[in-house]
């Protein structure tokens, strides 16, 4: 499986971003089953999904300090990588 995310470590605090279509965030119901989903590949790491919508703008949905972070920054800050787990 290969996914596009980031961990990130700001104030003491280490996460985990993971870009998810949109579908995936539309409902807290969703987002929660996302989220179980791609927790295993981050074990222990809050993690954040983000969405870009069709202008390319991103949209985050998690924790909300974490979320209020993300949003201030443009996403050219966050180092994005691809991702490989078996």
């Amino acid at each position: 499986m290969k996914l596009q995310g980031a961990v990130i470590k700001e104030q003491g605090v280490t996460f985990a971003i993971v870009v998810v279509k949109r579908s995936a965030i539309t409902t807290n119901h969703q987002a929660d089953q996302t989220r179980r989903a791609f927790q295993r590949y981050f074990p222990q790491l809050p993690l954040v999904l983000a969405a870009q919508d069709s202008s390319g703008r991103f949209e985050y949905q998690g924790r909300t300090d974490l979320v209020k972070f993300l949003a201030a920054l443009h996403p050219s800050q966050i180092p994005w990588k691809e991702y490989t787990f078996s």
